[in-house]
């Protein structure tokens, strides 16, 4: 494991202040000791070899004991030691290059002056070696602290998500069974009276009237299942989904819809359209034969449907009512979400009441061609 601390720009400059004290080192060491070419040779080999130290560091530190068994660069074979401690992970091989700086420094092969020289000098090897060693190791383990840090707050991040997708499945979960508690129960119950309304009826128009409804009842709950299904898979793919609906369910939506109404097609067969376009094109026709049908009884309608390479437009106007709306609950938010769907698509949706008293209902798509 090599250490990531400190950062490029920080790294560079310690490099630069290391190896400028190693070359001090060596050019003061010159002045003062009159050393030979061949001790000079090395100490400036053991200063040029420590650009390299971090990709190299036992390669470096091997480098850096000829020098220092002469007395020549001490300080490069330091920067040589706290390098391995910092860099390798191997405690056996930094205790051995640190015992290898010890008894080079000490020069334990040559007769000291006096015994108490030689105990100095074993003092001076300790600090000198104690030293670089501890602060490698020191930053050493920084620098895995650093990344047990990093690794610990992304275990408690992808903790986090994990506790927000299970509260998001339980509401879902919950949200699924209200739906299908409430809105199943009454739909159910509009089914069930449309079919006795549909046997008892005594004319053909009540008939077919009643048989509209329970087809459209059943319709919704089919689409209510999908949705129970979808909100209880958390996530997940549900099975046995009904397909969505596309631009060829268009004529089965207005034909089960008991709105008077007119269709104008104009379709390119060549163009492919995505199928979230498809599915915009359904839900606004849908949104419009519904909001005719609750505001606008007994009015007729006119369908223009055109698709080219360059657009989509969909367009549903119909005259004013000839009877009175009865008062049904709406919360407006059919339009709000088709002009989202719109959005979504990069196109606009348009609507607004006509001089005449009807309304009109646009849907305007651009295609990539």
């Amino acid at each position: 494991m090599t250490t990531r601390w400190p950062p490029p720009g920080q790294r560079f400059l310690i490099d630069v202040l290391l190896i400028g004290l190693a070359s001090a080192d060596v050019v003061l060491n010159g002045i003062d000791g009159g050393y030979s070419t061949r001790a000079m040779t090395l100490a400036i080999m053991a200063v040029a070899v420590l650009a390299v130290r971090r990709r190299f560091p036992y390669l470096v530190f091997a480098a850096t004991i000829p020098a220092l068994v002469v007395g020549s660069a001490v300080v490069a074979a330091l920067v040589a030691l706290y390098t391995v401690a910092e860099q390798r992970a191997s405690r056996v091989h930094i205790y051995g290059c640190a015992a290898v700086v010890f008894v080079c420094y000490t020069s334990v092969w040559e007769t000291p002056y006096s015994n108490a020289s030689r105990l100095l000098d074993i003092v001076y090897a300790i600090l000198f070696t104690g030293a670089p060693l501890l602060l490698g190791l020191l930053m050493r383990a920084r620098a895995e602290l650093s990344a047990k840090l990093v690794e610990i707050d992304r275990a408690h991040r992808h903790e986090q998500e994990l506790i927000v997708d299970k509260a998001l499945a339980r509401e879902r979960t919950n949200l699924s069974r209200e739906m299908h508690d409430v809105v199943s129960h009454q739909v159910s119950l509009i089914a069930v009276q449309a079919g006795a309304l549909q046997v008892t009826a005594p004319d053909e128009e009540t008939a077919r009237t009643a048989r509209t409804i329970r087809k459209l009842s059943v319709q919704t709950l089919d689409e209510l299942r999908d949705m129970v299904g979808v909100l209880r898979a958390a996530g997940g793919h549900p099975e046995a989904l009904d397909p969505p609906p596309s631009i060829d369910d268009v004529d089965a939506l207005v034909a089960n819809s008991g709105v008077a109404i007119d269709i104008s097609t104009d379709v390119d067969p060549a163009v492919t359209l995505p199928a979230a376009v498809q599915r915009a094109i359904y839900r606004v026709v849908q949104e419009g034969l519904t909001n005719i049908a609750k505001h606008a009884p007994g009015a007729h309608a006119t369908l223009e449907l055109g698709v080219t390479i360059q657009r989509v437009q969909v367009t549903l106007t119909n005259n004013a009512p000839n009877r009175t709306p009865e008062r049904l609950p709406s919360d407006r938010y059919g339009l709000l979400g088709l002009r989202e769907r719109a959005d979504l698509l990069g196109g606009s949706l348009s609507s607004g009441r006509l001089a005449d008293g009807g309304y009109r209902l646009s849907l305007h798509i651009p295609l990539a061609g």
